[in-house]
């Protein structure tokens, strides 16, 4: 059977769809193909989230994640905006859900640990719905 494919999006895909990328297929790998993308990009990931992510997770995002547009990657199954709080990209169809995360760029270690915290109960919840 094949595994869903669940699409992280924000605008820069930079910071919270690159950490929920990354813990999704730390964390739910077995159940869903995860990928993250946005309607900018980048020219690197977060040094903040790349930081933290290692020293939380042991999750090294720069070894296999780099910032893309949503059409460099497979049409998802499901579609999860991260958060509007920045502007709401536009995917061609509706979200199958709006996470609602702020934006922690910027921000402190603790604004980044709590947003990091948020990704990843979501990504338990969405393992147990589906």
């Amino acid at each position: 059977m094949d595994k869903k494919k669940v699409a992280f999006i924000c605008v820069h895909n930079s910071c919270r769809s690159q950490i929920a990328e990354a813990l999704g297929k730390h964390l739910a790998g077995d159940k869903f193909d995860f990928y993250s993308a946005g309607t900018e990009t980048k020219s690197q990931i977060n040094q903040d989230a790349v930081r933290l992510m290692k020293q939380l997770y042991g999750i090294d995002m720069e070894q296999s994640q780099y910032s893309k547009m949503i059409d460099k990657i497979p049409t998802p199954d499901i579609a999860i905006s991260m958060g509007c709080d920045v502007g709401c990209p536009y995917i061609g169809r509706a979200f199958d859900d709006n996470w609602g995360l702020p934006d922690p760029t910027g921000k402190s270690d603790e604004c980044f640990i709590q947003v990091i915290e948020r990704i990843s109960q979501k990504i338990k919840d969405l393992k147990l719905k589906k």
